[in-house]
């Protein structure tokens, strides 16, 4: 016989096929943060883009994965400054006056992330009834994707907050392990980003009073939230660029930005008498946006802000530190506290409004499996005990830039703004 009629443990072909299973399962997964990301370009338009292997910059998640062996572990990002000029009228001379083009940058870096399962051992195979290998796999592929959506929730917020519990793969900041496992820094967000909920106007610049946040118990989230942000949108220089659904009829005509918000500032929008028209809304725009999942589910429409429901909050409690810049020229980041008087029934949840561009998420060739992701089972102790793990090379990053406004420049986080709310504890502090 010539062919090879069984793949026999520790063979390398198996490992890759299996790697290539795992990557596609986690870039297939039918999550809120995932269903941010855009396809990778095809056709003569998007050629360039396509060879970098990188994701429509239409979509709030840009993925790369243009990173491999001797390419290095870092990605740069580039971008054309926005240009402003009067015209050069009648006969006057025009020759040596062209305004000048300018470029900014941002970058990031990518990591080795791993999560070994114990499979057991001999003993342990004959006393369970379960087939910890079997199941091994399955709970690998689930650490991964969490630590994946919950590390581009952390890099959109500008924070990780305070929420905890065992659902979380990525730990508070008071975990000596913090910066390593995000891998790139959290950037509390820029001046011209950051806003908090305003009884009377919706939203308001982010404030400090007496060294805490400028927000009572009674600024939650609400319609006129959403209203403030949409007229914030349309009165400023240079905001957020629209998200543009792939197929969106109405995308040039009725540009998106979506608002991703906590279970519990969802809970109080879905207050809103006028509630039942929003999720129609959603679901008639989803019509002319070729029924993107993005609109499934627990979702509204309201004033062109797409509201959806956020996996995890971003939550910070009574006494907890918020960091948060203070000059729109600087990235030197302060730090204000929740006022006590929040106590125990009330805390903070951080909203994240999205344009185009907002967070890159990059990835790397692993030297295992020639993808981003890869696996391995190793047999340990003579055969005794089994241990699986799964890996990846990747990074993420808030999409930074210094852009000329015209009257100067300023730090802008390109396609994020986020806007913090009061919000009601329920049950016990988490």
């Amino acid at each position: 016989m010539t062919g090879k009629t069984h793949t026999p443990y520790g063979d390398p072909s198996a490992m890759v096929q299996q790697a290539v299973g795992l990557f596609a399962t986690h870039t297939q997964r039918n999550t809120t943060l995932n269903r941010l990301t855009g396809k990778m370009p095809k056709g003569t338009a998007g050629a360039a883009a396509t060879l970098r292997r990188q994701s429509t910059q239409h979509m709030p998640i840009v993925r790369c994965e243009d990173l491999g062996k001797g390419k290095g572990d870092e990605v740069t990002f580039h971008l054309l400054n926005p240009v402003g000029a009067k015209p050069i009228m009648g006969s006057e001379y025009a020759e040596g006056r062209g305004v000048g083009l300018k470029l900014s940058e941002d970058r990031l870096r990518v990591n080795q992330a791993r999560f070994p399962i114990d499979l057991g051992d001999t003993m342990t195979t004959i006393r369970s009834p379960a087939d910890f290998r079997k199941l091994g796999r399955p709970v690998a592929q689930k650490l991964a994707d969490a630590y994946c959506d919950q590390s581009l929730l952390v890099h959109m917020a500008g924070a990780r907050g305070f929420h905890d519990n065992i659902e979380w793969a990525v730990p508070t900041t008071a975990d000596a392990k913090f910066d390593s496992i995000m891998v790139n820094r959290v950037k509390a967000p820029t001046k011209n980003r950051h806003f908090i909920s305003d009884g009377t106007n919706g939203i308001t610049p982010f404030a400090v009073n007496a060294g805490e946040i400028d927000l009572t118990t009674t600024d939650m989230f609400s319609m006129d939230t959403v209203d403030g942000v949409r007229t914030y949108m349309e009165q400023i220089a240079l905001p957020p660029p629209a998200v543009i659904f792939e197929g969106d009829q109405a995308a040039e005509d009725e540009p998106l930005r979506v608002q991703l918000v906590s279970p519990a500032q969802y809970s109080q929008f879905a207050k809103d008498p006028a509630f039942r028209q929003i999720q129609a809304n959603a679901l008639a725009r989803a019509g002319l946006a070729n029924n993107h999942p993005l609109f499934r589910g627990n979702v509204g429409l309201w004033n062109n802000i797409l509201i959806v429901k956020m996996p995890k909050p971003i939550r910070f409690y009574a006494g907890d530190v918020i960091k948060y810049c203070a000059r729109f020229d600087s990235e030197e980041e302060s730090s204000v506290i929740v006022p006590e008087s929040f106590g125990n029934k009330f805390a903070i949840d951080r909203s994240i409004l999205l344009g185009g561009q907002a967070v890159a998420e990059a990835f790397a060739s692993s030297d295992k499996a020639k993808i981003p992701f890869f696996w391995s089972e190793k047999e340990l102790d003579h055969g005794d005990k089994v241990e699986l793990l799964l890996g990846m090379i990747r990074g993420v990053s808030k999409i930074r830039f210094e852009v000329e406004h015209g009257d100067g420049k300023q730090i802008t986080d390109y396609g994020v703004t986020v806007i913090d709310t009061a919000v009601p504890i329920i049950g016990a502090r988490n």
